[in-house]
Parts: structure tokens; C-alpha cells; sequence
């Protein structure tokens, strides 16, 4: 006999056939993982069968077909007009009473179960859908705050429609489905009523990287379509899953506040929803609490587990309650079908023009093209195969002409925006959330948009020039010299961390603090006493969550350091506690009213003399914190500190003590001290310093400037600037030798060894533990440290090993 409809009690992950895989999920959810705690709505599903009934009772089998037979395949000409005829003829015909009678029985169990009260969201599930191979993400319609019996079956009806829209007609022709072979379930399952609260998206890997050791939970006030339609920018929250397996204090280690400008709820004059203006107070308000953030994170953790593959999850929070809910769940199918993440290619632009408009950047990819500005779906044929897509939006209406795109750029949407999940699968160039570009990119402007640069993605005047490697990572052979990265940006770890580097061998602070945070720290220190009216609004606005001030300095500086540890974990990540000089202090936001005026910074009141002086040692403390949470609270035990520009041994212990009283003590937890080496001094004595620290960090830039006492950015003196003068290599190989005798770890930052292949052949000689590049340069950097290593073992000079 057959079942024109299951409850989620009765369906399971092997039901795909019977109800599709949205909703075998839901059912399997509901069965295996409530019991562990993860809350899913209640629910049920028209089956298959149902819907083979509703085409044999209305007789439209043989008439769909021969709609489908005349689709112009090849340039989909006549898509709209087949979709539509498609869609009217299953929306004029009968539904069966048999279907109605089953649904009656399912919509009765809810209503037993939650009140008469009870709305619904109804959500078409293609029995072909949510397979690991494709993900059919929007191609079908979802009808929210669905009330009573009979909106339930007009709902169901339109849902079979939607079998057909263009968008879906269009993706199965790409994947090869047989368009007469998939049936549809309908999903009707309690509506959580997030219109009075939030609701978003997880993914259990970072999207854009495929990343695997954190989950992304992206979150907007009310219902979750503005998510998904890039309607908003919406808050995103990064936890790092060793961290919350092992129970730490803190897991998230990333959080970004969205702009979250519109709201959307249900219609208050009956079914249906609107989308409202999000008042500015909210706005600029997270919309989870940290432990709700866990919860889901938690939640995500254990449906990974259990579908034993990298999740796309759906959740809800309901105003009335304050529960949070799981309300669907598919497999991650863009960067699971990665399958070789050893293989890097990489995108450098050559050359630079005006930047247009910025965004974020999708894809790490740089494309070039003719802007193509478009406000509706409807203007799809202006866009021209490679043109660049300029628009406020993208939603699955779109979809059948994305392929054609060359790259695309949207006004709104986040990284987990429809705009983003499409180019991630097509492999595209995009820039999401520019807010502007529709306004600032003229139609048909020559164009570049690069993705290359970090986070940011950035749109250029102009057709760019760019360059293009591809490296099989696999293939090249480990050296005994370790090769490291040097790293700045928290926004390139994720990407960085498939690079064959054994960690980080210089972090530094300066980039987060310019530019995360943006104030002084002991301008947030000492906010109450700054003089500036106009500098105390400007840090308001940027610190009005925070009422502690100091805590944003903290919290950020964690967070940009946290998310380097959490990329390479357990890979050692090297912190340069702050280095600026007092000019680019004081270019800070409040810096002015703290540093001091020197007419020769680069030598002056900078590295470790500030760590314990008054002006600064407020500030120094902030930075030991940071350091704190990031070891104890988010339990990144990878993380060594380095003392930059430490002059003297009394300077040495002076710091030492200060980072003490601060909490940050060397051998606690496993804690290594290092220092950079970068004074004549630190080489000459480099062995009583030695006493003090675990490690050296040759610095070669300011060791060849003192050693020469050339000013590193005199364009007079560059002649004179050379890290392969004697008396440098003197320098190196006598601090290596110093390092080798005390026993204690020594290596080099810089771009030297990586250019000349001589002067990497230079530091192996001298048995130098590891050389740190900048990503640029590492693959290049390996190859001359592997040259180097066979041509001493040629000669009989084994390398000692690391």
C-alpha cells in the first residue's frame, strides 16, 4: 500500500526516494538527534507517490513532457515561456482529495500537539535534491507563516508548481537530471517564530576555504530569507571546534557585526511576510549571546558527526520561547568536492589603478571584464558571456544565467548570501555587500575585480594585468630547514593554512591594531581624560558595544591573534608583541595625545623600552591579555610571544617581569618566550640573552640598518642597504653560531632567502633552525632552501637536523 504521507518520526536519511533530501534530513534529525539534545521541529511529508498521484489523477504527465521536450536546450531561449507554461498547468489543475485527506491527518497531529494557534513553514523537497553532488539551494519555493487548513493546501499546491520555475528547469539540464524523473515531497513543519527574534545559517567548515577546524554561524534579526536572498550583511561568528570540544572558556575566535538593515516578519494583515526597516539600536546589536552562539556551534558539531560530512544548516530562534531550533540541514557541496586542497593557485595582480568600490571578496580569484549593471532577473539577456555582473542582489532566480558571468559584484548579501554560495560553485570571482556598486560602476566600464588581496575584495578602473601559478604542493620535497610564514592579516589564515609551512614564524600585532582596531590603546585606556571632543565621538562610534573600553582593544587584538593560532593549530604561530614607532603610533585614533615627538623614531622609543615606561606600560597590559585569552580562554597553547627591539639584558628582565605581573609567564602551559635579533647587541651578547629567551628571530632588515647604520628607508643610501654585506653575513652566521652553542632556536625573517637563492644557501650553511616568508614567497623560498640543502650534502656538509 502506498504512503501519500510520513510524519518526521517515520522518515529517515534513507528515505531521499520517498520525500527528497530536505526532508529526509529533517526526518533523521528529528529521530537520531533529538535524543541528543539538538531541537528540530516538528513536522511531516507528502511522499513521492503523492505527487505521481496528483499528475496521474489530473492527467498532466504527457502533458508536462511535451513542454519539456520543446525546451531549446542549448541556449535556453524559451526557458521562461516553458517554465510558465508548466507551472500553469499543475497550478489549473485538481488536487487529488486523497492528498488533502492525508495532509488534513498531519496538519491535526500539529495542531494536537502545538495548538490551534500554530503557523507553518512549507517547504518543497525535490526527491533528486540536497544529494552530496548538488545542493538545489533556493531552486524550489518555501511558503512561510502558512495558517490553517486551507492556506496549508493552496501552499502545497503552489509548492508542486515550483518544481518547475526556470531556475530549477535550468539546474537540473546542467546536472543531467531527467527533468520527467524527479518528484517533489512538501516539508510542512512548525514555524518557529523568528520574525520576534533571529534566525541564520551554519556551515560546519569555513566556505570560502573549506577550512574544516571551525563553524561559521551567520545570523540576521527575524526570518533567515535575508540571508539567503543577500538581502542584509549579516553578523558572523567563527568557533574553532578543538577549542569548544575541549570545554575551553572561550571558543569563538572571530566575530564581525553585520549592518542587518532590514527585518523581516510575518505580514500582521494575515499570511505571508514583510520586510521591514531594522531600527538602528538593533543594528548595532549582536543578534546571539556568546552561549548561544556555542549551542549552535555544538548543535552543528553533532550533526557533522553524525551525517559524517561537512554540514549547510539552517536555524531559527523563537521570540516567544527564546529556544533555538535547527530547521534544516544539507550537505556542504562546494568545498567537499575539492578534492585536492594540496594544489594552490595563486593570483597576483600586476599592476593597480583607482579603486571603485570595496566589498568581500569571494573566490581568491581576480577577473576581468565589461560591467554589466542590472536591476531584475528580467534584463538577463544585456548580460554577455564573460561580462561582469554589477547588482543590488542575486536570488535563485538568477541562476540560469550566472554560468555566463565572468565575475559578479552585489550592493548587499554576507559571505553565506545566495550571491556567495553561486560563485563558490561556479568557481566565480565575486564581491558581496559593497553597498555602492551599482551606483559607483558604470554599465559596460572596463573593469577588474580582485579577490586576491585578503578579505576585502576590491573593484578596479580598468582591465588589469595579473599573473596566475598553480603549484602542486604534494610535490615538493620537505626540507630539513623549516619553512614558516610570516602573516599579518587574520583575514588570509584560513586559505594560508593549506600552505606547506610547519607555522608562522612572525605574526604581527601592528596590522589588527591599525587596522581592526584603530585606537591607541591607551586612548581606550584612558577614554574618560582625552581632551579631543571630535577624537572621543570617533571612539564611541566605533566602541559604543563595548562599555568597557579597554575590552574592545582586548577582545579585537584576541580575536586577529585567535584566528592566525586557530588556522595553523597546532602549528607554532610566533606574536611580535607591537613594534610601531612613535609617529605611527600616533596616527592612531587619540594616538597624538600619547606619543611623544622624536626626530628619529626608528631608533627611538619603540619594541620592548615601551613595555615597562609609563607612557605606555597601560597599553603593553592590554596587549598581555589579549595574549591571555588567546592561550588560556580559547586554548591556543600554539602561541609563543616575541619581544621586538629589546636593547639590553636589563631590558630583557624588565620586560620579562612586566609580562609576569600581567599574567604571561614563560614555561606556563608550555609558553616559549622568543626575541627578535636585530641590534649588533643582541648578537654580540646573544648568548647571555639567551638565558632569558627560548628562541631568536633575526630581524635582517634592522640588523643590516644598524650594522651599516644605514637608514632602511633612505632612497639615498639604497646603494648601501645590502643584507649580503660582509659584515651583515658576519652578523648572522655569529648569532647563529651563539644560538647553536646555547642550544637555543634560531631562524630568519625576510625576503632575502627567497630572492637569492645564494643567501639561502648562506643560512643552511650556517644551520639555521627555520626561515619565515611572506605567502608570496614560499614556494619559491622552499625550492631555494631545498637547492641549498642538496648542494651542502653534495659537498659533503650535512645540514644539522631540525
Amino acid at each position: 500500500m502506498k504512503n501519500y504521507l510520513l510524519r518526521f518520526d517515520q522518515i529517515d536519511i534513507n528515505d531521499v526516494h520517498l520525500v527528497g533530501g530536505k526532508n529526509a534530513s529533517l526526518g533523521e534529525m528529528f529521530q537520531k538527534l533529538v535524543p541528543k539534545g539538538v531541537q528540530v521541529p516538528d513536522g511531516f511529508a507528502t511522499t513521492s507517490d503523492a505527487y505521481w498521484l496528483f499528475l496521474e489523477e489530473a492527467g498532466i504527465k504527457d502533458e508536462i513532457a511535451l513542454h519539456i521536450k520543446r525546451l531549446d536546450k542549448k541556449e535556453f531561449s524559451n526557458l521562461r515561456e516553458v517554465g510558465k507554461s508548466i507551472r500553469d498547468t499543475i497550478a489549473k489543475a485538481d488536487f487529488p482529495q486523497t492528498i488533502k485527506d492525508a495532509v488534513k491527518v498531519g496538519y491535526d497531529g500539529l495542531v494536537r500537539k502545538y495548538g490551534k494557534e500554530i503557523s507553518l513553514a512549507v517547504r518543497s523537497s525535490a526527491t533528486a535534491e540536497d544529494l552530496p553532488t548538488a545542493s538545489f539551494a533556493g531552486q524550489l519555493e518555501t511558503f512561510l507563516n502558512v495558517k490553517g487548513y486551507g492556506e496549508l493546501i493552496a501552499a502545497c499546491h503552489k509548492c508542486y508548481a515550483s518544481l518547475f520555475t526556470d531556475r530549477a528547469i535550468k539546474y537540473r539540464e546542467d546536472l543531467g537530471f531527467d527533468q520527467t524523473k524527479v518528484a517533489l515531497s512538501i516539508g510542512v513543519q512548525l514555524m518557529v517564530r523568528a520574525d520576534l527574534a533571529c534566525s541564520g545559517v551554519n556551515f560546519t567548515l569555513d566556505p570560502e576555504t573549506g577550512f574544516k577546524d571551525v563553524v561559521l554561524i551567520s545570523g540576521v534579526w527575524g526570518l533567515g530569507e535575508n540571508i539567503v536572498q543577500g538581502n542584509v550583511n549579516p553578523d558572523d561568528f567563527y568557533v574553532f571546534k578543538p577549542s569548544l570540544k575541549k570545554g575551553m572558556p572561550q571558543p569563538i575566535v572571530s566575530r564581525r557585526m553585520g549592518s542587518k538593515k532590514k527585518t523581516m516578519v510575518y505580514d500582521a494583515s494575515g499570511s505571508g511576510t514583510v520586510n521591514l526597516d531594522t531600527p538602528p539600536e538593533k543594528q548595532e546589536k549582536y543578534v546571539l549571546t556568546d552561549k548561544e552562539v556555542l549551542k549552535l556551534a555544538e548543535w552543528s558539531m553533532t550533526i557533522e558527526d553524525h551525517y559524517q560530512r561537512p554540514m549547510d544548516i539552517e536555524w531559527a530562534k523563537d521570540g516567544k520561547t527564546n529556544e533555538l531550533f535547527i530547521v534544516q540541514a544539507r550537505p556542504e557541496t562546494v568545498q567537499s568536492a575539492i578534492k585536492d586542497k594540496f594544489k594552490i593557485t595563486t593570483y597576483t595582480l600586476l599592476e593597480k589603478s583607482k579603486a571603485i568600490t570595496k566589498g568581500m571578496g569571494l573566490g581568491n580569484k581576480i577577473a576581468a571584464g565589461t560591467a554589466r549593471v542590472l536591476h531584475s532577473p528580467e534584463e538577463s539577456d544585456r548580460l554577455r558571456k564573460g561580462q561582469i555582473l554589477i547588482t543590488e542582489k542575486t536570488d535563485p532566480d538568477w541562476d540560469p544565467i550566472l554560468k555566463k558571468a565572468a565575475g559578479i559584484v552585489t550592493d548587499r548579501g554576507g559571505r553565506t548570501s545566495h550571491a556567495a554560495i553561486v560563485a563558490r560553485e561556479l568557481g566565480a570571482a565575486a564581491i558581496v555587500g559593497t553597498k555602492d556598486a551599482t551606483r559607483t560602476i558604470k554599465d559596460e566600464q572596463e573593469i577588474t575585480i580582485s579577490c586576491a588581496e585578503g578579505d576585502t575584495g576590491i573593484v578596479y578602473e580598468g582591465r588589469l594585468k595579473w599573473e596566475e601559478k598553480e603549484v602542486d604542493t604534494s610535490l615538493l620535497k620537505k626540507p630539513r630547514t623549516r619553512p614558516l610564514l610570516i602573516l599579518a592579516d587574520p583575514d588570509q589564515a584560513f586559505k594560508l593554512s593549506f600552505y606547506p609551512a610547519q607555522g608562522i614564524g612572525l605574526m604581527r600585532l601592528e596590522f589588527v591594531i591599525t587596522n581592526s582596531i584603530q585606537i591607541h590603546p591607551m586612548a581606550l585606556k584612558h577614554f574618560d581624560k582625552l581632551a579631543k571632543v571630535s577624537v572621543r565621538q570617533k571612539i564611541e562610534e566605533l566602541t559604543h558595544h563595548y562599555p568597557n573600553k579597554e575590552n574592545y582593544f582586548v577582545h579585537k587584538l584576541a580575536e586577529g591573534v585567535g584566528t592566525i593560532a586557530a588556522a595553523f593549530y597546532p602549528r607554532e604561530v610566533i606574536v611580535r608583541m607591537s613594534d610601531f614607532k612613535s609617529n605611527e603610533y600616533a596616527n592612531l585614533i587619540g594616538g597624538n595625545e600619547f606619543e611623544p615627538l622624536e626626530s628619529n623614531p626608528m631608533i627611538g622609543f619603540r619594541g620592548a623600552s615601551r613595555y615597562y615606561d609609563p607612557k605606555y606600560e597601560d597599553g603593553f597590559a592590554m596587549e598581555c591579555k589579549a595574549l591571555k585569552m588567546v592561550r588560556e580562554d580559547m586554548g591556543l597553547t600554539n602561541v609563543k610571544v616575541m619581544i621586538p627591539f629589546c636593547r639590553t639584558l636589563k631590558e630583557a628582565q624588565k620586560v620579562i617581569d612586566v609580562m609576569k605581573d600581567n599574567g604571561i609567564r614563560r614555561g606556563d602551559n608550555g609558553l616559549e618566550l622568543y626575541m627578535m635579533t636585530e641590534i649588533p647587541n643582541n648578537v654580540i651578547l646573544a648568548e647571555e640573552f639567551a638565558k632569558y629567551f627560548d628562541g631568536f628571530s633575526i630581524g635582517s632588515n634592522d640588523l643590516t640598518q644598524l650594522t651599516l647604520g644605514v637608514d632602511r628607508d633612505s632612497e639615498l643610501l639604497s646603494d648601501i642597504f645590502d643584507v649580503n654585506d660582509p659584515g651583515v653575513k658576519k652578523m648572522i652566521s655569529m648569532v647563529i653560531a651563539s644560538a647553536k652553542s646555547s642550544q637555543t632556536k634560531i631562524g630568519l625573517c625576510g625576503q632575502a632567502p627567497s630572492d637569492d637563492p645564494e643567501f639561502a644557501k648562506f643560512l643552511v650553511k650556517q644551520g639555521i633552525d627555520s626561515i619565515s616568508f611572506n605567502a608570496d614567497a614560499l614556494l619559491q623560498g622552499i625550492e631555494n632552501i631545498n637547492d641549498a640543502e642538496l648542494a651542502l650534502v653534495s659537498f659533503g656538509m650535512e645540514t644539522s637536523d631540525n
